[in-house]
């Protein structure tokens, strides 16, 4: 669909999405499980979609953090509590976080963005699309704040698995993706090293050229299925109501402060009055 920016639209339902992991409310939801830390239930309930999954094939979906460091996370994490179990904590965690961010869940902006996100998620294709095709199995919540939230799942998930088979195809590997990203984007690279798990000789090797721009236009290109079925006003329309809800979320959540995406919303979609 011609004038569609795939990034664009990224930028709008991924902050909303994010609330999954990176909330007071999250955190305490899998502490409530007998979590042992943050990052046992991230890989808990990410993952839990897909079932009691192996950390090998963890690993390789999820494709930028270190084997050991999905590791110290599974199996165990299925001993701590099950995958339906990790699936009702996050999305305890995101009712709660979304009530708090956003003040207001009951407002007819989020129904309408709901619908539009929905009508989105059911066109994003799943073939070769395993995280977003295990999250579009599970049930979807009633609750329009919810439905919202979930369609923005699917979708993060399925432009993610996207990227990560363009990466697959242009030969570029986890820890040197990371690498690459870093450079480009002004990261620190202990910081990103410790975020993903990675040795510092693993970096050093990994930190090779690559083609990021080609990959990231494959990344944009194979995202926009869901936009052009869902037509270029009634995606205009979806991009209106979710740039308030994302600059809302990212200006009240630490995590958005500093993150391995490069993400930052509050500077990149702030446009005057938005917050009046």
């Amino acid at each position: 669909m011609s004038g569609v920016d795939a990034r664009q639209l990224w930028l709008r339902f991924e902050p909303y999405h994010d609330v999954t992991y990176f909330t007071p409310e999250s955190r305490a939801a899998t502490d409530a499980l007998g979590c042992k830390g943050g990052w046992m239930g991230y890989f808990g309930m990410r993952a839990a979609p897909l079932g009691a999954a192996s950390p090998e094939l963890v690993t390789a979906l999820f494709y930028n953090f270190a084997p050991r460091m999905v590791r110290r996370a599974l199996p165990d994490a299925w001993s701590v509590a099950s995958p339906p179990e990790f699936l009702r904590a996050r999305l305890a965690g995101v009712d709660g976080a979304l009530r708090r961010l956003l003040g207001s869940v009951d407002t007819p902006e989020i129904v309408e963005a709901a619908s539009l996100a929905r009508t989105a998620a059911l066109a994003a294709p799943l073939a070769g699309r395993p995280l977003a095709a295990a999250n579009r199995a599970l049930p979807w919540p009633i609750e329009p704040h919810l439905a919202l939230w979930h369609a923005c799942t699917i979708l993060r998930e399925a432009r993610g698995d996207g990227h990560i088979a363009a990466l697959v195809a242009h030969g570029v590997g986890p820890c040197q993706a990371l690498a690459l990203y870093a450079r480009e984007h002004s990261l620190d690279p202990a910081y990103m090293r410790t975020a993903r798990g990675w040795t510092v000789e693993e970096w050093e090797a990994g930190d090779r050229p690559g083609d990021l721009p080609s990959v990231e236009r494959a990344t944009d290109a194979a995202a926009l299925a869901p936009w052009e079925a869902l037509g270029a006003a009634r995606t205009s329309r979806f991009i209106d109501l979710m740039t308030p809800l994302a600059l809302r979320i990212a200006s009240a959540n630490e995590a958005m402060r500093v993150n391995p995406m490069a993400l930052d919303p509050v500077r990149e979609l702030a446009v005057p009055g938005w917050n009046t």
